[in-house]
């Protein structure tokens, strides 16, 4: 029973990082460069002949490089795991294992080569969510094995709880693939427990895997894990835990390996060699001081924004960490987790320009610190009165968190209208006309818009050309505006010519305070059911089926806690799909199967 019970929990984080996939498939502007380089890797190949040119005229990192490279390492990987698979299941059905069947096309299309079989932006995404969930649960392992099952199961839940955890374990987001290296490094630096008692240092092999891992994490995918690398590093050789010989060897190692990756990947899909891009990104960000221009927060903000937000749960850090660390049998482990993680965070907060996303690779750590202090709590529970009251308290913190986290995954699944107007589009204009060319905005390129969602060549019915032009003087040209037959647009006017616009689409504009005896909001789902794609049709179908679960689930707390009040999502026109006026021609609109 206890193994099914260890099972069963443990299995919530696979099950709820692809649930919040299902729920919400779309990708926004951080995840660019990671999503459109792994759909290129997977429609058209490494080129090995004609590579500069190939490489300029298929892929979009070359018209859309962003402000520095970034490393190609992450989305070969994904490319490589799913080519296999796709090329295997041509006679499964594509749209539950998320391959790209129906999407968008003509009911009754069938895939003729496997040429254009390509993948959807699902399965890709729910290939990194699973390695994040299986280094989440190897920690979690780790957590068994220091601290005892009790507080494996509670690191499990009180990890489940956490929304931006569960939402972005399977975004393209170059943190994201560098979490889950981090995770296991977290993992082989964990102390380990004995018959003795708690075991305040791991195996050398240990401590210089968990540097490797490190080091190369830090080399390919993020610089400031170079800080975090530190902090590990001088806390273990300050603790004796570690020579100096070790730790250059690892680092040497790490260096090595990363660099051996990195270096000719990256200088063969920039062609600019040799390349090294998280070295590129440091020298832009830190020592050229260009990361401000994305913002800047006070040094606080990690402590006293950042970290509530990611562990959510107020308990967790009012609470569990600061009684483990009171708890003496318990506080020797706790500060061997704690200490370099905040010190990592705390040198972080001296660079101006601050993401809770640059310090997530230190909320494993803190919530296994809270959950070593949960489980003490919960085991003690029949022994008093206090300890009762504590464990119920922690009961109902964790699932209001849940209840908070889905919330929130409601809310951030209406941000991204986009991708919502690109489907539609395709729904109301495909077959209308032998070639199609629409331009798409900066707002909808930022709210979904990927490669994974237009429709290949190869695809009876239209040639759709796609164009994502951003540049102010062209936009300024009349002339531009004149080869385009739709627009999506954030703003109508800036389109130069006779537009109508076909269709409006609404995205999340903030909430409402909902009173007692307010009625409702419309329904945020948008527009009817008619004349849309089978995957937009399959996507809104999920989409009711969760917001119906919700309603039911905010009638029950208005009517019997709240007593009335509640916080609800607020929509607002976003995107509008318009039509080119062409006078004299009446282009008409296919009728929806």
């Amino acid at each position: 029973m206890r193994r099914l019970t260890d099972a069963l929990l443990a299995a919530l984080v696979p099950l709820l990082i692809l649930l919040h996939l299902f729920l919400a498939p779309y990708t926004k502007v951080e995840e660019s460069f990671n999503i459109q380089a792994t759909h290129d890797v997977l429609t058209y190949g490494v080129p090995v002949t004609d590579i500069y040119a190939k490489l300029h005229a298929l892929y979009d990192h070359t018209s859309f490089p962003g402000p520095v490279p970034r490393t190609f390492i992450g989305p070969l990987a994904l490319a490589g795991l799913s080519w296999p698979f796709a090329w295997s299941v041509e006679g499964l059905d594509r749209q539950i294992l998320g391959i790209c069947g129906e999407r968008h096309f003509p009911r009754g299309y069938k895939w003729k080569t496997r040429q254009v079989l390509i993948l959807d932006v699902h399965a890709v995404r729910a290939l990194l969510g699973l390695f994040n969930a299986f280094c989440i649960l190897s920690f979690r392992n780790g957590v068994a094995k220091g601290f005892g099952r009790y507080a494996a199961n509670w690191y499990t839940v009180l990890q489940a709880s956490q929304f931006h955890m569960m939402y972005y374990a399977s975004r393209t987001l170059p943190n994201l693939f560098a979490f889950g290296l981090t995770t296991l490094a977290s993992r082989y630096l964990l102390p380990s427990f004995t018959s003795t008692g708690y075991q305040s240092h791991v195996t050398t092999h240990n401590h210089k895997r968990a540097l490797i891992l490190l080091t190369i994490a830090g080399v390919i995918f993020r610089s400031e894990i170079a800080i975090l690398l530190g902090a590990q590093t001088v806390y273990l050789l300050l603790q004796r835990r570690l020579t100096l010989q070790d730790t250059v060897s690892a680092g040497i190692l790490g260096l090595s390996i990363g660099l051996s990756l990195t270096v000719p990947i990256d200088s063969f899909f920039w062609s600019r060699p040799p390349l090294w891009p998280e070295l590129t990104g440091f020298m832009y960000n830190v020592l050229q001081g260009e990361s401000v221009n994305w913002g800047t927060s006070p040094f606080h903000y990690y402590f006293t924004s950042a970290i509530p937000r990611l562990l959510l749960n107020p308990f967790t850090y009012q609470i569990c960490i600061p009684f483990t660390l009171a708890t003496r049998p318990l506080r020797s482990p706790a500060l061997d987790i704690l200490i370099p993680n905040l010190a990592f965070i705390t040198i972080y907060s001296f660079q101006p320009h601050k993401e809770w996303r640059f310090i997530i690779y230190t909320i494993p750590p803190l919530t296994a610190v809270a959950a070593i202090g949960a489980s003490w709590i919960w085991i003690r529970r029949a022994k008093s009165l206090a300890y009762r009251i504590l464990a119920l308290v922690l009961i109902a913190s964790t699932l209001a968190s849940f209840a908070a986290s889905f919330g929130m995954l409601a809310v951030s699944r209406l941000n991204y209208p986009g991708a919502q107007a690109l489907n539609r589009l395709h729904a109301v204009a495909h077959g209308s006309q032998d070639v199609i060319k629409v331009h798409m905005d900066t707002l909808s390129c930022m709210t979904g818009v990927t490669r994974f969602l237009q429709i290949p060549p190869s695809v009876a019915g239209s040639v759709w050309v796609y164009d994502k032009t951003d540049d102010e003087t062209q936009l300024l040209d009349p002339s531009f505006w004149d080869k385009f037959d739709y627009a999506l647009a954030e703003r109508p006017e800036k389109a130069i010519g006779a537009w109508e616009i076909v269709d409006v689409i609404d995205g999340f504009a903030g909430l409402t305070l909902l009173k007692p005896g307010d009625r409702e909001a419309a329904e945020v789902l948008g527009t009817a059911q008619q004349d849309i794609s089978p995957s937009e049709k399959t996507l809104r179908r999920r989409g009711q089926g969760f917001w119906k679960w919700w309603k039911r689930f905010e009638d029950v707390m208005r009517k019997s806690v709240t007593k009335g009040w509640w916080v609800q999502a607020r929509m607002e026109p976003k995107i509008r799909i318009l039509r080119k006026v062409k006078m004299g021609v009446e282009v008409p609109l296919p009728l929806s199967s």
